[in-house]
């Protein structure tokens, strides 16, 4: 913490700018009043420091410090015997928390007012002393495409890129590439990491998810990459993998539920599919959240493919009300893929509004 970072408040609401300090626990922040307020340093947080700052047009690899052009403060006007201003350069000071890597990935609407028709930004954050070596990537089937690249200095932030709403299913799949290192000093020796995220794209769609946060100003959705040297770590399992291997344990156990398969109501050509999970699996073990809603997806995906030639069909499928994770992505899936096909909400009085009709056109 130093004097022109500008701090808010953990316990109370406020903030202001660092002023000066009395010993080493009281720091004087000068609010948006001009007074002057005595905190305890640990009551404190840095919320805008040099520190923090980037630039946002590129995320080019910037220059390194020592062989940047030293400019110069200019001379006052010659008098005898007195000598020129030192030239002052700047480097932020590292901290003994900061030799630990805590890398993040984060993501922010452009208009929070319009969280529907905004535009999204992404950002990497580098808490740590090191420099880093970074290639932001996104999964296209089994390729990767850059998204961007640099490098990052230490104890700060890097706008990436900017991308709309009929972008993000770009961006279900991406992964980190980092090199961490420090100029012209000794170093503990960082392992190069890859880490991939997937990227709940359902969480763009809810301002109270981009959450209150230490860089921005604003709320963020922010994704762990590596927190204290540890690469955070996501089980990436194929959804017909995931299916093939229950199948198969299942058919050696006597006397389980077979997985119900989808009927007709009747007096009606329409078909209902309970999509609840534990109507599809005898057990979810060793599946996250993201297995099962690939699976329950599936599910969806098979249902319509084997109906497709039925003209005019009526296929509901029961989601429950929820979060509605499970009915936005069957949404955007059926305009992703079926866009022929028909959507609404199934009978309320029947269902709630807890499922969704297909007719097949």
């Amino acid at each position: 913490m130093k004097i022109g970072d500008k701090v808010r408040f953990i316990y109370e609401s406020g903030g202001g700018v660092v002023t000066g300090f009395r010993g080493k626990d009281i720091v004087l922040v000068e609010d948006k009043n001009g007074f002057e307020i005595p905190m305890q340093v640990r009551e404190c947080v840095v919320v805008d420091t040099n520190e923090y700052n980037f630039v946002k047009k590129s995320v080019a690899p910037k220059e390194p410090e020592h062989k940047r052009p030293v400019v110069r403060q200019p001379l006052r006007n010659p008098i005898e015997d007195e000598e020129p201003e030192p030239v002052v350069t700047y480097r932020p000071a590292e901290r003994p928390e900061g030799e630990r890597l805590n890398i993040m990935l984060a993501y922010l609407p452009m208009d929070e007012k319009s969280l529907g028709n905004s535009n999204f930004e992404a950002y990497l954050i580098n808490d740590s002393n090191y420099w880093l070596y970074f290639t932001y990537l996104s999964a296209q089937g089994r390729s990767w495409a850059v998204r961007a690249n640099g490098i990052l200095e230490p104890n700060s932030k890097m706008f990436l890129e900017e991308f709309g709403r009929d972008e993000l299913n770009d961006i279900e799949h991406v992964c980190v590439q980092l090199l961490p290192f420090k100029e012209k000093k000794p170093f503990a020796l960082k392992p190069a990491m890859n880490i991939e995220r997937r990227i709940d794209t359902v969480k763009f769609y809810k301002l109270h998810l981009f959450r209150e946060n230490p860089f921005f100003d604003e709320g963020a959705l922010i994704y762990d990459l590596v927190v204290d040297d540890k690469p955070t770590k996501e089980i990436f399992t194929d959804a017909e993998e995931i299916t093939r291997i229950i199948l198969e344990k299942k058919k050696g156990d006597e006397g389980q539920k077979k997985t119900p398969q989808p009927k007709l109501t009747k007096g009606t050509d329409i078909l209902e599919v309970d999509l609840h999970i534990n109507e599809l699996l005898e057990t979810t073990a060793g599946m996250n959240s993201f297995d099962i809603l690939n699976y329950q997806l599936d599910v969806v995906r098979k249902t319509i493919d084997e109906n497709l030639k039925y003209k005019g069909k009526k296929i509901v499928f029961i989601h429950g009300k929820g979060e509605g994770v499970l009915r936005n992505a069957i949404s955007q899936e059926l305009r992703r893929k079926y866009p022929r096909c028909l959507s609404q909400d199934a009978s309320f009085q029947k269902y709630g509004f807890g499922a969704t009709m297909v007719i097949i056109k």
